[in-house]
């Protein structure tokens, strides 16, 4: 389980890191930019392969918590997590302005439910009083607080209020939702409960 963590670790950081190189590389705005349109400048490469990277720790981290013993339902919403954030990477979204696409609805769709599921698992993780149960629930609610404001945008557009980026912080709101989840996920790791005593095989004593 040690080697399953340790691997799922080095690829959540190799995932930020490669995140991080696309933002210094691409130079735009994080405030007002989304992730996702990341995609269009030339280091556009980067962002599938920090997506997939982050899809394969969670993949690895939720199969080393199911072999440790915990909830299956955690389990469960992290493997969601880690096959929807693969799909927001292998469906790009559209390019501004054009309109919704079959790429374009996976991609929005896996990323509404990779952000809603994270929250889930970590709020069961806290109720559950695993170690670092008050950090979990306090990233698990940022998160999804911060989900709400992401809703906003879409919601204000379908009623056919125009909304750019511009004049909404989407980019910070997102990033703030990643961050946080990665955060999550991070702690589902090192809470992972240890394995269960051995019992003594010993004959009891008369």
């Amino acid at each position: 389980m040690k080697g399953l963590l340790a691997s799922g670790f080095t690829a959540i950081g190799t995932g930020t890191g490669t995140m991080v190189a696309l933002h210094a590389e691409a130079g735009l705005d994080p405030m007002h930019t989304v992730i996702s349109e990341y995609a269009f400048q030339a280091a556009g490469w980067l962002l599938p392969l920090s997506l997939t990277l982050f899809a394969a720790g969670a993949a690895l981290i939720a199969e080393a918590l199911r072999r440790s013993g915990a909830d299956r339902w955690v389990v469960a919403l992290l493997a969601v997590w880690g096959a929807s954030m693969f799909l927001v990477g292998a469906f790009p979204t559209d390019a501004p302005g054009l309109p919704l696409s079959f790429s374009g609805a996976v991609h929005r769709y896996a990323a509404f439910v990779a952000f809603l599921v994270m929250p889930l698992a970590g709020l069961l993780l806290a109720r559950a009083r695993v170690r670092y149960a008050g950090w979990v629930r306090v990233l698990s609610m940022v998160a999804l607080g911060a989900l709400v404001m992401v809703v906003i945008p879409y919601a204000v557009r379908m009623l056919g209020i125009p909304l750019e980026n511009d004049d909404f912080p989407a980019g910070l709101i997102q990033r703030t939702v990643v961050i946080t989840e990665l955060g999550v996920l991070a702690l589902a790791g090192l809470s992972m409960p240890g394995r269960p005593a051995r019992r003594s095989t010993a004959p009891a004593l008369a």
